[in-house]
């Protein structure tokens, strides 16, 4: 009845077909429950784990729902009186655990891939808020275009031109309130419940979270310090038929990897034969210590294959949720139609003070300066975990290391450790569409001072030590 155990990414699949069968058929249509998962994994003959992803399936979709402490239900309509409150949270919204984590407030915050605010250039940011009200004195009296400020598009589609060989007119881009409303909105116009998408493994947490919540099912695509075994990627592609494939190649988070020019040229290629979109997300790209990366992937895309999202609120100014989407008609098209139905457009001004800011001649050597500290800062926390049987592979950019954690330690306990002494990171299981990887961490050396580090890598060690 199920596919062989060769096959275990889709038993769940035909699990939930099943399911969807019998329901059809009344079999279970008392109350509205489901059976437990237990005992439908008995039924079945299958591991608990399968039914319980048939189940987050069913949920997805809109046919089931989870009633806390008393298990699945069906969605017949109408829910129990106890949950009619709220009936949009309890049929849409997804758990986001890297926010739970990222909103504790710790002193010894390793969690945030953000800048310290003493890094930014808060000096002279105050002198173009000022110099956008004496070019624009009607900014605040006006909605932007939905597609984003023209200005703001003419000067990056020129900036994106110079600086990485991208072909592209102002009309091919969107500006988004940050690179997580450009992932929602392409989610929104490329999914459908049970659509396959393709993710890096490990990935960005909340990129996965956005996924599930319009339905979606994630295949993973290993990524190693040398980049990607395509050979996998071209196997997938072939068998799962994914809507699109999500990937970070350039300081990747949260490994720091970076994809060579060569295997991004042969992606795109891929990507054109088997007609899966590649959705390339970009928002440490400016933050190298030594060579500058390769070009993006639209860089090598003739033919429509990739959507790129470049984004500058982590390292320019987080507080202006700027970011950019390049792509070709008709994903660019769908796009502007879904942002104009969820906010009509980002904030002019803060568009107008970016464009004033960014491509100023004061930026440009303010990143140069930028990279210095933040090398600094990643040799700090290098430093401090010398020696604490801690390993990983330095990364050429970015803000994270990927940490593999001594035998025997895992990321959980280590996790509520460390809240309990002021002092979070992000575990690997949150970046891994398997929710494996407990014996992986993120570190973060951009947001903590170099005094923090050092303190905080320190007690992270004794705390090693406590449950070894």
């Amino acid at each position: 009845m199920y596919p062989s155990a060769a096959q275990p990414a889709r038993l769940y699949e035909s699990v939930c077909d099943d399911i969807l069968k019998r329901i059809d058929r009344g079999e279970w249509n008392e109350r509205g429950k489901l059976p437990s998962i237990r005992e439908l994994a008995q039924e079945l003959g299958v591991h608990r784990l399968t039914v319980f992803k048939a189940y987050q399936l069913l949920k997805q979709s809109g046919k089931a729902y989870v009633k806390d402490k008393s298990g699945y239900y069906l969605n017949t309509g109408s829910l129990p009186s106890d949950l009619t409150a709220m009936p949009a949270v309890h049929s849409h919204i997804q758990q986001n655990p890297l926010s739970d984590i990222q909103r504790v407030p710790v002193v010894y915050q390793f969690s945030q891939a953000l800048l310290d605010p003493n890094l930014l250039p808060n000096q002279y940011l105050s002198a173009y808020v000022k110099q956008a009200f004496d070019l624009y004195p009607k900014v605040l009296g006006t909605y932007a275009p939905v597609q984003g400020d023209e200005e703001l598009r003419e000067a990056m589609a020129e900036y994106l031109a110079v600086q990485h060989r991208l072909v592209l007119t102002p009309g091919e881009l969107l500006i988004t309130s940050g690179a997580q409303q450009a992932l929602d909105l392409l989610a929104k116009t490329l999914l459908k419940p049970r659509d396959v998408v393709l993710v890096d493994r490990p990935t960005y947490g909340a990129a996965m979270d956005i996924f599930r919540s319009y339905g979606a099912q994630l295949a993973a695509v290993d990524i190693h310090p040398h980049g990607y075994d395509l050979e996998q990627v071209a196997r997938l592609m072939k068998e799962r038929k994914p809507r699109f494939f999500y990937l970070n190649p350039t300081f990747h988070n949260p490994t720091g990897y970076t994809v060579s020019a060569e295997q991004r040229k042969r992606l795109v290629e891929l990507a054109a034969e088997h007609r899966c979109l590649l959705v390339e997300d970009d928002p440490f790209h400016d933050i190298y210590f030594k060579q500058p990366p390769p070009p993006p992937l639209f860089a090598y895309d003739t033919e429509g294959y990739v959507a790129y999202i470049r984004s500058f609120s982590k390292y320019i100014a987080p507080g202006l949720r700027i970011a950019a989407v390049a792509a070709r008609q008709p994903v660019i098209g769908n796009l502007l139609t879904a942002k104009s139905l969820a906010d009509n457009g980002t904030p002019l001004l803060n568009q107008k003070i970016f464009l004033l800011l960014f491509f100023s001649d004061r930026m440009q050597r303010h990143l140069e300066k930028l990279r210095i500290a933040l090398h600094v800062r990643m040799s700090i926390m290098e430093e401090a975990l010398s020696g604490t049987g801690l390993s990983w592979t330095r990364p050429a950019g970015g803000l994270n290391l990927w940490i593999k954690l001594p035998d025997g330690i895992k990321a959980g306990p280590l996790l509520a450790k460390g809240m309990e002494h002021s002092l979070t990171f992000v575990p690997g299981t949150i970046c891994d569409p398997l929710a494996e990887f407990d014996d992986r961490i993120r570190l973060s050396y951009s947001y903590a001072n170099e005094n923090q580090l050092r303190e905080g890598v320190q007690l992270l060690a004794g705390l090693l030590r406590s449950l070894a």
